[in-house]
């Protein structure tokens, strides 16, 4: 499919292109695994890093991996069928999640939590599998907002996400080029190109991360009276000022 180069391309264009360039997320000779999960944002960041990709003054590879964990109805066979039809290397992993979470998983303990720990796991072995030293995900600037609020407000913790990190493996470098791309520029995109946007289908799929649900409407209110919020919030994270804070780890 051709991509719609309108003016929310170009906008999520230049932005991927500032944090690739902010941040180094992509040099000469990267092979990237790209988690496709059939939703608006990994589409989005697929399509985006091909299109840079063409016109890259530097040469790196694309490799979209898919991960069905065996949840009733999910259609991985629409997301193998965009990615086959728009020509992109890609992989499909059935990996039985669903089995496993229903055995480990305590009745008190958080279903979406263990279910995103699999998939990481999944996806750091089969980046390694597929040559790729770098595994590229979908969070977007709403999503480093969020994080920073629900780690604050229900952890006591400042952190949020970094656009680029060491995994947990000692071995793929995660990165999140969509860190300057607002989730409403995303769904404008993903509505105009028709992406095929897919259900994951898991038991607790529209009524789970309330929390997350809360901190969404909390910007939202936000925004009415301060229209910049988010972007503020996200400048907050790259200009800490330890000195002023009460981490005695950090006093010297």
């Amino acid at each position: 499919m051709e991509i719609l180069k309108n003016k929310n391309y170009t906008k999520i264009k230049n932005a991927v292109g500032r944090a690739i360039a902010d941040y180094s997320l992509i040099e000469e000779g990267d092979r990237i695994a790209v988690g496709v999960s059939g939703g608006k944002d990994s589409y989005t960041l697929l399509h985006i890093l091909d299109e840079l990709r063409r016109r890259a003054p530097i040469k790196y590879e694309l490799v979209a991996i898919t991960i069905d964990s065996g949840y009733r109805g999910f259609r991985s066979d629409v997301i193998v069928n965009h990615l086959a039809e728009n020509g992109f290397e890609y992989h499909l992993e059935n990996a039985g999640h669903y089995d496993i979470i229903q055995e480990k998983r305590r009745p008190d303990s958080s279903y979406c939590s263990i279910c995103a720990r699999l998939k990481r796991g999944s996806l750091y072995t089969l980046a390694k599998r597929f040559g790729c030293n770098k595994l590229a995900l979908g969070h977007h600037l709403d999503d480093f907002i969020e994080t920073l609020l629900l780690n604050q407000f229900f952890v006591g913790s400042l952190k949020a996400m970094s656009p680029s990190m060491l995994a947990d493996n000692g071995e793929t470098t995660v990165i999140r080029p969509l860190v300057y791309v607002e989730e409403k520029e995303i769904i404008e995109f993903s509505r105009e190109n028709q992406f095929p946007v897919v259900c994951c289908c898991c038991p607790v799929c529209g009524t789970a991360d309330m929390q997350r649900k809360n901190m969404k409407k909390l910007l939202t209110e936000l925004q009415k009276t301060i229209p910049h919020v988010k972007r503020s919030l996200l400048r907050a994270l790259a200009n800490v000022h330890p000195r002023h804070l009460l981490d005695k780890r950090l006093q010297g």
